[in-house]
């Protein structure tokens, strides 16, 4: 009878592999992952050549790996029997309480230092544009109390702290006010962006250090209920309710057109709202990333911004549009111009590099500011 048992054992689990093979084999590969948001690699083209680099190896290994057949819920089945097992993190992703994801901080590297040394590289090759660094938490660091209990935190206060000590060019520390809302909802809980909500109370505490008035007669209009972020693709944890993006859309008849890159492209507003309709709702913000984008507003003021940014910056810039006639954005990951000659072309009023705390320490292309002249 046990042998019997056995042999039933063993038949169940050589079909259901044998049935994994041909699946993988027939099922159709995908060029994207709308879970991931990101493109999934194709099936690598053979050469003898790359067979003795060893990069056909790796890209086959990665080849395997993305179209593996029913990823997404073979990777949502682990992360539920993590949860089971009272696990607090998956993929980096911290299970925090009140539904929050919160992304373990890494500050890999020493690209914090270098980077503030970049912006006093720029300041010095341009003493007469009046620039500032504006520097945003995470949420992992607003809501540490959510975070499981154990769990190790970076101490974001401090490079705030070393930031405003440092930098030769004026900064704006975003994390009391910030704090002092943190009871609202001014981050996305499966997402790593900050909320429409948290960047407004920000863009008060910029005008006002500026010197300048903010603009606030905004009605907010609920654009999508149904946004699951770059959390939700790491924890891959099914059982949380999606975010909810909100525009804060000015009350006064003003008009703006996004343009990008070559600036052949024109979007009239700045929300492209056929992102709603995508896994990547979020960059319905001015058309999402860059290399350059060129916002422009009916607000005939002649004042012109220059702006340094990640992704933080893109439900941010709405709010300063009503201030600036035009706003250039540079996301150095992508631009590969001289900056400085830019600007040059350009007659800037201001410059500002605006970043979260993450992307800052890790982005490794500041040395461009370095490099150019």
């Amino acid at each position: 009878m046990e042998a019997i048992k056995n042999k039933v054992m063993i038949s169940i689990f050589l079909i259901f592999i044998f049935g994994l093979s041909i699946a993988n084999v027939v099922d159709k590969d995908r060029e994207i992952s709308e879970t991931e948001n990101r493109p999934l690699q194709q099936f690598p083209q053979f050469s003898f050549e790359s067979l003795l680099s060893g990069s056909y190896t790796q890209k086959f290994d990665k080849y395997m790996t993305d179209q593996f057949v029913m990823k997404d819920e073979w990777v949502g089945l682990k992360s539920d029997m993590e949860r089971l097992l009272q696990k607090g993190e998956n993929n980096g992703v911290y299970f925090g309480k009140d539904g929050y994801l919160l992304e373990v901080f890494k500050q890999e590297g020493s690209y914090f230092e270098k980077n503030l040394q970049a912006i006093n590289i720029f300041h010095d090759k341009m003493p007469n544009l009046n620039t500032t660094a504006l520097l945003v938490p995470t949420a992992v660091k607003i809501y540490e109390d959510k975070l499981p209990l154990f769990a190790p935190t970076f101490d974001q206060a401090r490079m705030l702290e070393i930031a405003k000590n440092e930098l030769t060019i004026d900064f704006i520390d975003a994390y009391n006010v910030l704090n002092e809302h943190r009871n609202e909802y001014i981050y996305y809980k499966t997402d790593h962006h900050w909320t429409t909500l948290g960047a407004y109370y920000v863009y008060q505490q910029l005008m006002n250090e500026w010197g300048m008035t903010p603009y606030l007669d905004y009605r907010v209009e609920t654009v999508s209920t149904e946004f699951y972020g770059t959390y939700y693709s790491k924890a891959n944890n099914h059982h949380l309710k999606p975010d909810t993006i909100q525009l804060y859309i000015p009350n006064d008849e003003v008009e703006f057109s996004v343009t990008w890159d070559t600036q052949n492209e024109v979007l009239d507003g700045l929300y492209n709202y056929d992102y709603l309709n995508q896994k990547d709702k979020y960059s319905m913000f001015i058309n999402g990333n860059h290399p350059l984008t060129i916002v422009k507003s009916s607000i005939k003021n002649g004042k012109k911004l220059i702006v340094f940014k990640d992704s933080y910056a893109h439900n941010f810039i709405p709010f300063l549009a009503m201030n600036f006639e035009e706003i250039h954005l540079i996301d150095l990951r992508y631009f590969n111009m001289n900056p400085y000659e830019y600007i040059r072309e350009h007659d800037f009023d201001r410059a500002l590099f605006l970043y979260n705390l993450s992307t800052f320490g890790t982005d490794s292309t500041f040395v461009k500011l370095k490099a150019f002249k």
